[in-house]
C-alpha cells in the first residue's frame, strides 16, 4: 500500500464506494469498480483485494434487501455456479493479466448482446416470467449456461455480478426482487471463494491492510444507493445495469 500514490488511493477509495452503490442500486455498476481495481493494481492480485469490499457490500444488501429473495431461483443456480467456481480455479492457476481481462471483457460483451436480444421477444410477452413459477426447458437449460459463466467470471475477476445481473433481467425479475435474489447470491458465492483466493495467494495480510481501509468507503456508498433505488424507474433500473455491464467489459477488453 506504502507504493500507490494519493490519486490511485482515492481511485480505489471511489471504486470501494460504488460498490457500496451498487449493492444496493444497481447491481452490475461494480463492473467500473473492477476495472478501477485492474487498473490501479495488477489485475490478478487485484481480484484479492477486492474480494472482501464485495463481501461487505453484499452484507449490507443482506440487510437491507434479505425479505425479497426468491430461492427457487438461488437454488437452481448454485450447482452450476459450483461448476463455474472450479473452472475458473484452475484457469486462475496459469492465467496471466492479458489473460483475465481479455477472457472477462468479452464474456460481459456477449452475454449483454444475448441478453438485449432475448428482451426483444420479452417484451411483447413471448417470453414467460421465470420469478413467478416453474421455468421450461429452455428456462433451465438458460439457468445453467449463466450458473457456469457466473461462477467463472465471479472467481476469475470477481466479474459474475454483471453475468448474473443479465440473467435475472432476462428472467422477469422486478427492481426489489432482483436486488434481494442478487443480495443472497453474492454474499453465498463471494465468502466461499475465500478458500479458493487464499489458496491461489491472491489474499494474504498486505491486501487485507488495503482491504480495511478502503472499506470504510463501502457504507456511504451504500447508502446513497439505497436512498436513490426508489426513484429510479424499473425501465432506466435496467437500462443502467445493461450499460454498466457493456462500460465494465469494454473497459477490461481495451484496457
Amino acid at each position: 500500500m506504502e507504493t500507490l500514490a494519493l490519486w490511485q488511493l482515492a481511485a480505489l477509495a471511489a471504486a470501494s464506494a460504488l460498490v457500496g452503490f451498487s449493492k444496493s442500486a444497481v447491481s452490475g455498476a461494480n463492473t467500473i469498480s473492477l476495472a478501477v481495481f485492474a487498473a490501479v493494481l495488477p489485475a490478478r492480485e487485484s481480484t484479492g483485494v477486492l474480494l472482501p469490499i464485495l463481501i461487505a457490500g453484499d452484507v449490507l444488501a443482506v440487510l437491507i434487501y434479505r425479505r425479497h429473495a426468491h430461492w427457487p431461483t438461488l437454488l437452481r443456480l448454485f450447482p452450476a455456479v459450483a461448476v463455474g467456481v472450479v473452472a475458473g480455479t484452475a484457469f486462475m492457476t496459469w492465467a496471466d493479466d492479458a489473460a483475465v481481462r481479455t477472457s472477462i471483457g468479452a464474456i460481459l460483451l456477449f452475454m449483454a448482446g444475448v441478453t438485449i436480444w432475448r428482451r426483444r421477444p420479452a417484451a411483447t410477452g413471448g417470453e414467460k416470467h421465470e420469478e413467478s413459477g416453474e421455468p421450461s426447458v429452455s428456462g433451465r437449460i438458460k439457468a445453467r449456461s449463466y450458473g457456469v459463466l457466473g461462477g467463472f467470471t465471479t472467481m476469475v475477476a470477481n466479474a459474475g455480478g454483471p453475468v448474473m445481473s443479465l440473467y435475472l433481467l432476462s428472467a422477469g425479475f422486478r427492481k426489489l426482487g432482483f436486488l434481494g435474489t442478487s443480495a443472497w447470491f453474492f454474499l453465498i458465492v463471494n465468502t466461499s471463494k475465500v478458500p479458493f483466493s487464499v489458496g491461489l495467494g491472491l489474499i494474504d495480510a498486505q491486501s487485507l491492510l488495503l482491504d480495511a481501509c478502503m472499506l470504510l468507503f463501502v457504507l456511504p456508498g451504500a447508502y446513497i444507493g439505497r436512498r436513490c433505488v426508489d426513484r429510479i424507474n424499473q425501465k432506466l433500473f435496467e437500462r443502467l445495469v445493461i450499460g454498466a455491464t457493456v462500460l465494465g467489459g469494454l473497459q477490461l477488453l481495451l484496457g
